[in-house]
């Protein structure tokens, strides 16, 4: 019985990709708003299987709200599909109310990015422009929806029905590089509604997760709040911060960074859980 589920699963997520193609198809080219994450480089795949790749272009956002090592991800995901890139920097930083950090943030954000985005549309001659928003992002607080709406991008992957877990599964059987891939979100979700954002602040977050990244964890978040580091792992990797050796290393290089104090969560990781309401 098992066996026969899954079968269905893999057709029906078969079919919601056939779906997907159908409508992409019915553009006349297309801008994909890329991350490199996997729901942007399925829709990037498809988009360069419906319309060829002279009709698709890719568009990442390389800033300080971001990663240097995902930008470069992007670019290395967009090279691997053979789809042209523009890399450019929305200037996010420069939004008082973006800096301001309420439970807004992520409309301004959005808002500008897209903004930003569809005019290079328009500059390059290219009809419309789409994100990787899937359906289980209507599970989540998610003001940047709100800004999609407002500037016409497109969600063809919430359209044709596909949540992460179908996403995933299609990334893994067209062979794309990434479906494994933990998420990412940018860096001022690590730091809390209401605490002003700083670049130094977010260079500090990005510095802390890198040394983790590069002693092996994955899908780690450093939450960062008035000199506070909490550290957000995966269950499963929580036993390792008990080692005396590791966890002196990362004191030292954590307080070198400006934390005064450091934390693990011991939840671990869970998505969405900076959204949760505080009584």
């Amino acid at each position: 019985m098992k066996s026969r589920t899954t079968d269905m699963d893999k057709v029906l997520a078969e079919d919601k990709f056939s779906a997907l193609l159908d409508a992409l198809k019915r553009l006349d080219s297309l801008v994909v708003a890329f991350s490199g994450g996997v729901d942007s480089t399925l829709l990037l795949a498809g988009g360069k299987a419906a319309l060829g790749k002279d009709r698709v272009l890719a568009v990442t956002a390389a800033s300080a709200i971001r990663s240097s090592g995902e930008t470069s991800y992007a670019v290395e995901m967009a090279g691997h599909l053979g789809v042209r890139q523009r890399v450019f920097d929305p200037r996010e930083m420069d939004l008082k109310a973006f800096m301001a950090n309420d439970r807004d943030r992520c409309y301004h954000c959005k808002r500008l990015l897209f903004k930003r985005i569809r005019e290079i549309a328009e500059e390059v001659g290219l009809a419309r422009v789409a994100h990787g928003a899937n359906r289980d992002d209507l599970l989540d607080f998610r003001p940047g929806f709100r800004a999609a709406e407002e500037e016409g991008i497109l969600s063809p992957l919430m359209t044709a029905g596909l949540g992460k877990a179908e996403i995933r599964a299609l990334a893994g059987r067209m062979g794309l590089p990434n479906w494994r891939r933990p998420a990412m979100a940018c860096l001022a979700t690590r730091i809390p509604y209401g605490e002003p954002l700083t670049e130094r602040g977010l260079r500090r977050v990005e510095e802390a997760e890198a040394y983790l990244d590069d002693r092996g964890f994955s899908g780690i978040r450093v939450r960062s709040s008035l000199g506070v580091a909490r550290i957000e792992a995966p269950v499963e990797d929580l036993h390792r911060f008990l080692d005396p050796g590791f966890r002196a290393g990362l004191m030292e290089h954590f307080r070198s960074l400006g934390f005064s104090h450091i934390s693990i969560d011991l939840e671990g990781y869970l998505p969405g859980k900076v959204n949760r309401p505080v009584d």
